[in-house]
């Protein structure tokens, strides 16, 4: 199974990350990210929901500290040779932390300047303070990797517009069959299938489907019911391709649609363009989202909207596909061409029991910013 990316590339990010060590004034950098393992050499795993680490010295030095389960999945996923993959001993009572210890002792690093990545789901709290018990003088450098990640090289790029097209064919999918009646299950069969049939992965989360009552949720929920002759649909997914997400959202009015659908779908719209119009490299990511909250403050919405409108997109994993950081107010981290960007327009009015939720990924470039769905933006009736 060829890695999908070429050894030019692997060693590119790897040169950038060991310069950012360097300039850090680290002696390595533990990751527990499994966003940072696939980025710098394919490792491709669930793996990190255990004891697993993936250490960079100054140096250039590149080992993988992980269980036996995972040891053929680092020798066919990624770019390491035998001599950088390392299994911690599993037995009752087993300390791993002590593994990579003994490893960074083998690397001559042990008594340096470490940095780890604290803000990850591959690092329990027990794991991590395991960890802090046998390295005591670690720093968290958690944004080291992510910071390099944000902005896509080419190749990575046209990953990400697989995955847009894997997302809109997902919604052609779930649209031919929604209508009065539907089960929710089928509609949701026929997305993921479609991204399945594409070549795509599942997504970093679970895909969001919810009608009636459940159209206002934005979170995943067990159960399934059928489509009311009048309804309302939500939908959050996202098509994965090596990882790679391009992450999309609507809302699928069943019957026909009533006054204040209408008003909440023409608001989303103006509020998506309006946030296309403010992504400019060089500006705060605060400004996406004041644009979009003037939108709907001024259609009278402000009590429907959300407090973020959107994040990044890249290569994630599992519990979620947001690549941070999102668009919420005040947000100072400056936007740059060649990020992926997802945003969500969601409307959630409790009062009146409507939402209208609108989304889609986009690549920020020099002069503003390329839609990579190919969807239009109007409203969906069924």
């Amino acid at each position: 199974m060829p890695l999908h990316f070429d050894a030019t590339e692997y060693a590119a990010r790897q040169a950038r990350a060991t310069q950012a060590l360097q300039e850090a004034e680290l002696d390595a950098l533990i990751m527990f990210a499994p966003e940072s393992h696939f980025w710098l050499c394919g490792y491709d795993t669930f793996g990190f929901a255990m004891f697993q680490t993936l250490v960079l010295t100054a140096n250039g030095d590149l080992h993988l500290l992980t269980r036996l389960p995972d040891l053929r999945q680092a020798r066919l996923t990624s770019s390491l040779s035998e001599e950088q993959i390392h299994i911690w001993t599993e037995v009752e009572g087993a300390t791993p932390a002590q593994d990579l210890v003994k490893l960074l002792q083998q690397l001559g690093v042990a008594g340096g300047r470490l940095g780890f990545e604290s803000q990850t789901a591959g690092l329990t709290d027990f794991n991590g303070q395991m960890l802090r018990a046998a390295l005591p003088n670690l720093q968290d450098h958690s944004d080291l990797i992510r910071a390099l990640r944000r902005v896509k090289s080419p190749a990575e790029i046209t990953m990400h517009r697989k995955a847009a097209a894997l997302s809109d064919d997902a919604m052609d999918a779930g649209l031919a069959v929604t209508h009065a009646g539907a089960f929710e299950g089928d509609v949701l069969a026929a997305m993921q299938g479609a991204v399945f049939k594409g070549g795509g992965d599942y997504a970093g989360n679970e895909f969001i489907l919810g009608s009636g009552p459940g159209a206002l949720l934005c979170r995943y929920y067990s159960g399934r019911r059928h489509l009311d002759a009048q309804d309302q649909m939500t939908w959050e997914w996202s098509g994965a391709y090596a990882r790679y997400h391009a992450a999309m959202m609507r809302t699928v009015v069943i019957g026909a649609p009533n006054d204040a659908q209408k008003r909440m779908q023409a608001a989303a719209e103006e509020a998506i363009a309006a946030c296309e119009a403010a992504t400019r490299p060089g500006d705060p990511m605060g400004n996406v989202y004041d644009a979009h909250a003037r939108v709907f403050d001024a259609h009278g919405l402000s009590h429907a909207k959300m407090q973020a409108c959107g994040y990044g997109m890249g290569a994630v994993y599992n519990p979620i596909w947001v690549d941070f950081p999102m668009f919420y107010q005040g947000n100072p981290l400056l936007m740059q061409a060649g990020q992926v960007f997802f945003y969500h327009m969601i409307l959630m009015d409790s009062e009146a029991g409507l939402a209208m939720c609108l989304g889609h990924s986009v690549l920020v470039t020099e002069t503003g910013v390329e839609r990579l769905s190919r969807q239009p933006l109007d409203m969906l009736v069924r």
